[in-house]
This record gives structure tokens, sequence and C-alpha cells, in this order.
């Protein structure tokens, strides 16, 4: 058996020591860590139903902010606008036909200066023997342009050759007399029928050129004046 001298002994209760400090300071490093994430925690809970709050009370605020404003700027563009009841604009192509476009209503886009037309009704050729009338539920004229886009619902018809042909949009050239379209058109009159993808309406309704795509590969022309007899 092992014989151990005062100075063994001592060794021996210096490492004990040692340890025991060893193991206080990483208890007192853990104690100071689990303080300060205790303190983090409770800090995040106060903040964050003041950030809710904050949130919340911004988004409500730019929402009404944003609902004030536009209704500012509607005002002030329905204040700058121009309604006309009835109105009608008379003009004459290159070539000096008349043309005459009537609404039920229209307003003044202050921002494009454009009319938008309620109920527009174009009348073409006025002062030949026919007469080209287009109707349609809403138009868009512009004048600088010298166009008129009217849709949905189009209805033209021609007075000599009793054609009547509906399509979802036309866009006439006031400057030429020529209407294109080509949403797709479909017709009937004393000739029959058709069904074409887009068309032309030249010389204020006395030719008018089909094309076709898909189904209806067709293309042709009519001539009205021919047909009216």
């Amino acid at each position: 058996m092992p014989e151990f001298g005062p100075e063994g002994v001592g060794q021996d209760q210096e490492a004990v020591e040692t340890r025991r400090a060893e193991d206080e300071a990483r208890l007192a490093q853990a104690a100071a860590k689990w303080r300060a994430r205790s303190r983090r925690v409770q800090l995040y809970r106060r903040l964050l139903p003041i950030l809710i709050v904050v949130l919340a009370g911004g988004a409500f605020t730019w929402t009404v902010f944003r609902t004030v404003i536009s209704g500012v700027e509607r005002k002030a563009a329905q204040s700058r606008e121009v309604r006309l009841d009835n109105p009608m604009f008379h003009g004459q192509d290159a070539q000096g036909r008349s043309f005459l476009i009537g609404a039920a209503g229209a307003v003044r886009d202050p921002n494009t200066g454009h009319f938008r037309l309620n109920g527009p009704v174009l009348r073409l050729n006025l002062g030949g023997r026919k007469v080209t009338q287009m109707t349609a539920d809403a138009g868009i004229y512009d004048e600088v342009k010298r166009t008129v886009t009217i849709g949905p619902n189009v209805r033209i018809t021609d007075g000599g050759s009793g054609f009547t042909l509906t399509t979802p949009e036309a866009v006439v050239d006031t400057a030429t007399g020529i209407t294109t379209g080509n949403k797709g058109i479909e017709g009937h009159g004393p000739l029959g029928t058709i069904s074409a993808s887009s068309y032309a309406i030249y010389d204020q309704g006395e030719r008018v050129t089909f094309n076709g795509s898909g189904d209806n590969k067709i293309r042709g022309v009519f001539n009205t004046t021919r047909s009216g007899g």
C-alpha cells in the first residue's frame, strides 16, 4: 500500500481546488450566457407587439393615404374633363368626302386629349348616294391622329347593298376614310353570309376586303356598289 507524505497530499488538494475553480468559472460563464439570452428574449417579447402595431398602423395609414390621394386625383381629373351631350363631329377625308361622328355622350380626357364616346354613330359618304353607318357600345376619338376606334358590338350597315356586318372592333381612319379590323367579322346580306378574321372597308363603304386564317382561310373583295345595283 503506497504511502503519501505531506508534499503529495498538498499537490492533490491543489488539483482539487483548481478543478473546482474551473467548474465554478464554467458555471459562471454559462449563467452569464443564460442571463444574456433571457434578457434578449424579454426584449423581443416587449418589442414584437410594438413592431406588429407599428406595421399594422403603417399599412392602415398607407391604405388610407392612397385612398385619399386617389380620390383627390380622380376629382382633379374629373374637374378637368370636358363632357358633351349628343356631340357631333363633322369632317372630310383626304378626297373631300364628308363623315360624321355622333354619340350619345362624349368625355374629353385631359391627359390624352382623346374623346371617350358613349354609343358612337359614324356615317360615311354623307354626300353620296349610299351611306355606310357604324354603331357600337363605346369608342375613342383621337382628334390628333384622326382615328376613331369603336367597340364592342360594332354593327356596320350599308344602305345601298343591304349587307350588315358585325365585329368586336373597328378602327376608322377619318383622314383616308378606310375602316379596318382584325378581331373577326361576320356578315349577311342579299348574296349570303360571310365570316372572316380581318377586313378593310375602302372608298367610304363601296369596297370591302376580307381575309381569313385557320378555319376561315378566305380572301376576297366585296364591291357594294355592284351588289347594290
